[in-house]
């Protein structure tokens, strides 16, 4: 008996040992699910968290402000060869160059002063120098030397550079592009006064002031093709102006614009793109009255005219098209460098800035399009009498009256960048007023960067709105029918196709937008209005035919498929919108809607263009937004919905007053959530949106996001570059706008959970 017994306990023992075990088991599996999702919750925190300081990173250093620092002073090299004309640095910061009123030529370490050679121009026998200026745009290294004897000549200076046993020597040079021979100027051998000259290419211009006229000598040079010798074709002219009152001149790098300074301190803007021919475009004061020019430079790209006065401003002058669609010059901004006259002004040769210093040696270094100050500091105790700014504006040398030499470093990365040139409007050069422009690139040096962000978050912004104007409805009222109106049957065959849609990669969306839907909306404008007027009145003109239907009829329709009947009505009726729209095109607005929108009311036509986008980018975006809105719907407590009926409501009352009231909380997720989908869309924008930086709300014009302008334009920027970090400034403000708003959303929503969570 007592083993019968302990045989029963050992029996109803098992399944205690195995329900404990599972219990443990559970627990085991339950702490690691708790785990996990912790863990992963973190893990996104960490990663977002990563993310936002690695653009921090890359973006903090375009705020940086600039900085200069002394690197040495030393007694100005061989001074007995005379007064310093021209003072220049060579690409690499290692020899500098010093042309005298001697016709010398002392070329010198820039680092310690160290004369590493004395070259002599081949000024003519018995011919003295008497004006002097550089000829050729920043960076040719040519200059011009006027002559007593009425001639001028062309002298080039160069560095060669080679690396025996593996170490880098430059080795100066002169040369003489057109030969050691002057060029005759004045035939009855007057002094040249004044001179100016452009070197580029195959032509050289030179404009010189001799025997009471201005000169201007046009060489074409003409290589031959059969033997190493040039002929070189000569031009002659001269300006229909008194030459006595002319006290400086300034030539474009292509020659076609001359500009001369008179003794009342005003501009004369001669065009001499035919030298036979110069026509005077504009004469006019550019300094106010009382003050005189002490100093003046072509910026670089020799678009614009910097003019420093003696009360310390320097002002940019442009030339821009006026009303009548005539070149005039323009004042474009200004800056203020001190209370004493600006004596040298130096434009940087690679970017729109300059740096210029005042009588007393104060060093400003601006930037034209950000309107930035970048530094200022005093060079010195004595006055300084010339200065060069290096060709990459990192080092700079300035030759003071007490005999020294002074040299600076520069540290000067992003000047192109201020808060004004990317979210403000900016006067750009050639522009006829202030605009936000975003246009990183160019094939020419000269080109100035335009990098406002405005025009790209506004194309995002613009590129949402019509995403979600077109995707809202839909996506919402579909998700209302389908989860409280339809047959749970045909709920379960459309719910999982339209989710379906979500799969869809975007690039294919794009593809079949930029070249498929983007022509026939083209072509077929008038029917797409058509059809967005014919739609809703064939659905309600359905609706209202229906219900006087015998009710036999009716209620062979099962409950909750009467959205079936609709397909055929949607497209029969989008059938006949195509159709009726050509005759009425034709009739109403002479065979074209897009002619007519452009002759009568100025609207231009895109063919990538926001409506395009917003069609394709809804398609994206819809199964996002049904999906989740019907989800919520779906979820409301079905107690609610029978109480609400059994109340006395009817099937709107009850959806409009109890169920979306409930969802709000699921909905709201649902829009906010497809918004940022919208808001960070890519390949569908890139493709379907001709990728123009216009700021236009018109909906047949096209635009630029922010993530897809990141897209095209990494790849192509170089690392570290101005343009690569504006671009990660792109990225940051994505990132901010999108988390912001995400977090207002999410406060949103937790409020109406709280408001609606009592029904």
């Amino acid at each position: 008996m007592s083993a019968i017994n302990s045989q029963k306990k050992y029996v109803s023992a098992i399944p205690d040992a195995a329900g404990g075990y599972y219990q443990q088991w559970r627990l085991v599996k339950d702490l690691l699910a708790r785990y996990g999702v912790v863990a992963g919750g973190l893990g996104v925190i960490v990663a977002i968290v990563l993310i936002f300081f690695y653009l921090l990173y890359e973006v903090v250093p375009l705020f940086i402000p600039a900085s200069a620092d002394p690197a040495g002073v030393y007694q100005v090299p061989e001074q007995a060869s005379g007064k310093t004309l021209l003072l220049t640095i060579e690409e690499q910061n290692e020899v500098a160059a010093r042309f005298t009123d001697s016709g010398q030529v002392v070329f010198f370490e820039a680092a310690t002063g160290k004369t590493l050679s004395k070259q002599s121009v081949a000024i003519p026998e018995g011919a003295r120098i008497t004006s002097f200026a550089e000829g050729s745009p920043l960076g040719e290294g040519v200059v011009v030397y006027g002559l007593s004897d009425g001639r001028a000549l062309l002298v080039k200076h160069q560095y060669r550079i080679t690396y025996p046993e593996n170490k880098r020597v430059i080795t100066p040079s002169l040369a003489y592009p057109l030969g050691e021979q002057a060029q005759v100027i004045d035939a009855t051998g007057a002094p040249v006064e004044e001179i100016a000259a452009r070197a580029a290419d195959n032509r050289t211009l030179i404009v010189a002031k001799a025997g009471g006229k201005i000169h201007l000598v046009n060489l074409e040079k003409e290589q031959s093709l059969f033997a190493d010798e040039a002929t070189v074709t000569r031009t002659d002219s001269s300006l229909d102006i008194p030459a006595a009152g002319i006290s400086d001149m300034l030539i474009d790098k292509d020659g076609s614009r001359l500009y001369l300074v008179d003794k009342d301190d005003s501009l004369i803007f001669y065009d001499v793109d035919d030298i036979s021919a110069p026509v005077l475009r504009e004469q006019r004061k550019v300094v106010e009255s009382g003050l005189k020019i002490t100093s003046k430079a072509f910026l670089n790209g020799d678009l614009s005219l910097l003019i420093g006065d003696s009360s310390g401003w320097v002002a940019q002058w442009g030339i821009v098209r006026d009303s009548l669609n005539h070149l005039a010059l323009q004042k474009i901004r200004a800056f203020k460098v001190s209370d004493k006259a600006v004596v040298g002004i130096q434009p940087e040769q690679r970017r729109k800035g300059f740096m210029a210093i005042d009588a007393e040696g104060l060093m400003g270094i601006y930037h034209s399009t950000s309107e930035r100050e970048l530094v200022k500091e005093k060079i010195g105790e004595a006055a300084p009498t010339i200065a060069a700014l290096a060709p990459r504006a990192n080092a700079m040398l300035m030759e003071a009256q007490d005999g020294k030499m002074h040299r600076w470093n520069l540290n000067n990365p992003h000047p192109e960048v201020s808060l004004k040139s990317l979210w403000q409007k900016v006067w750009y050069e050639s522009y006829p007023k202030p605009d936000y422009i975003w246009q990183s690139s160019s094939a020419s040096n000269d080109f100035e960067p335009k990098y406002s962000l405005t025009p790209l978050v506004f194309g995002t912004l613009k590129a949402a709105f019509y995403a979600m104007w077109f995707a809202m409805p839909l996506a919402l009222m579909g998700a209302i029918y389908t989860a409280y109106f339809m047959a749970p049957r045909m709920r379960q065959l459309v719910k999982p196709v339209i989710e379906l849609m979500g799969a869809l990669p975007t690039v294919i969306l794009g593809f079949l937008a930029g070249l498929w839907l983007a022509p026939f909306f083209e072509k077929h404008l008038a029917g797409i209005f058509a059809l967005l007027l014919a739609l809703p009145v064939a659905v309600m003109l359905f609706a209202y035919l229906w219900q006087y239907l015998p009710k036999a009829l009716q209620q062979k329709v099962p409950e909750g498929w009467e959205a079936v009947l609709l397909i055929p009505v949607i497209v029969v009726s989008a059938w006949l919108a195509f159709v009726v729209s050509v005759p009425l095109e034709s009739l109403l607005f002479d065979g074209s809607l897009r002619e007519w929108l452009s002759r009568e009311w100025g609207i231009g036509y895109d063919q990538r263009n926001a409506l395009v986008v917003g069609v394709a980018m809804g398609f994206a975006v819809i199964p996002t937004i049904f999906s989740i809105a019907e989800d919520a719907i779906f979820s409301v407590p079905k107690h609610l919905t029978v109480g609400s009926l059994a109340l006395g409501a009817t099937l709107w009352q009850t959806m409009t007053k109890v169920v979306l009231l409930t969802a709000s909380p699921g909905i709201f997720s649902a829009v906010m959530i497809g918004l940022g989908r919208a808001i960070g869309e890519t390949m569908i924008v890139l493709m379907a949106t001709g990728n123009t930086p216009v700021m236009d709300f018109s909906i047949f014009q096209g635009l630029r996001t922010l993530a897809a302008n990141i897209a095209v334009e990494m790849p192509e920027s170089a690392v570290d570059s101005t343009h690569y970090r504006v671009l990660f400034l792109a990225a940051l403000v994505l990132f901010l706008f999108t988390f912001i708003f995400n977090t207002l959303a999410e406060i949103i929503r937790q409020r109406l959970r709280e408001k609606y969570s009592s029904l």
